[in-house]
């Protein structure tokens, strides 16, 4: 949900920065914002409603169980700090995508940003960590095991790949398009959790990420309203800068 909430703050910022086109009045509009609503309430449902079991025939009730209990012990420890660093986060991110629409517009290139932007990252990352863990030398060691494909994994994927991608899209499409789809990964998650951990679903669960899937078709169908329209206005300006050159061309020709 706070990934979801990020997303949908961001995309109301965008509006307000004029990164995104909103009138109220036109239709395309209106489903933008209601499935806005509608993904966010889809992402509050996964997390807050449970509802009954749903059972499927790859899960396992003895690591469910150790699972759920894992969780369970998890979250009830530092609440008020967890959910005030997740939404920390979360305006980071939006901050984030803001940033790097902005950066797009004066410097097109999503390579050598991503680059960058790893860069800095990787920088910062090794600041906090001496500072963190000054008296613990051993946490700069490389082993061959599950950590050393984790970090590898997710530096290459989830952030120098996600990034470049997310850049990409971005330029084409707009900053809204690519956060539109960041409460689908509530659903992914769900659902690879079922498969590969045994993780059980509740009603709650199936019921949000349905909701979900509703909310994001709506705000991408008035994505394409406004792309359709955006194609349109544009058609008819140059339309009408040729009517006018020729009406200018015309009466330059009756003048002589």
């Amino acid at each position: 949900m706070a990934t979801a909430n990020g997303g949908r703050y961001f995309q109301r910022s965008a509006a307000w920065r004029r990164l995104e086109m909103v009138n109220v009045k036109s239709l395309h509009s209106q489903g933008k914002i209601i499935g806005t609503l509608v993904t966010v309430g889809g992402a509050m449902i996964m997390t807050l409603v449970r509802g009954p079991v749903i059972q499927f025939p790859w899960t396992n009730d003895h690591q469910t169980l150790h699972h759920q209990t894992s969780a369970n012990t998890v979250t009830t420890q530092d609440q008020i700090k967890g959910s005030l660093m997740i939404t920390v986060g979360c305006f980071s991110w939006a901050s984030f995508l803001i940033l790097q629409a902005h950066t797009l517009k004066s410097y097109p290139v999503e390579l050598s940003l991503t680059t960058l932007v790893c860069l800095m990252g990787m920088l910062e990352g090794s600041i906090v960590t001496v500072v963190a863990e000054w008296a613990n030398a051993s946490i700069w060691s490389i082993n061959w095991d599950i950590k050393l494909f984790v970090a590898v994994y997710g530096g290459i994927t989830c952030t120098g790949l996600a990034y470049y991608i997310c850049g990409v899209v971005m330029r084409e499409r707009g900053p809204v398009f690519v956060t539109a789809f960041n409460p689908l990964g509530m659903v992914i998650v769900a659902i690879l959790g079922s498969i590969f951990i045994a993780e059980k679903l509740n009603l709650g669960s199936v019921v949000g990420a349905v909701v979900i899937v509703v909310g994001l078709y709506m705000v991408l169908w008035g994505k394409s309203k406004d792309q359709n329209q955006q194609y349109q206005d544009k058609e008819s300006s140059i339309d009408q800068q040729h009517k006018e050159g020729m009406k200018t061309e015309m009466l330059k020709h009756n003048v002589v």
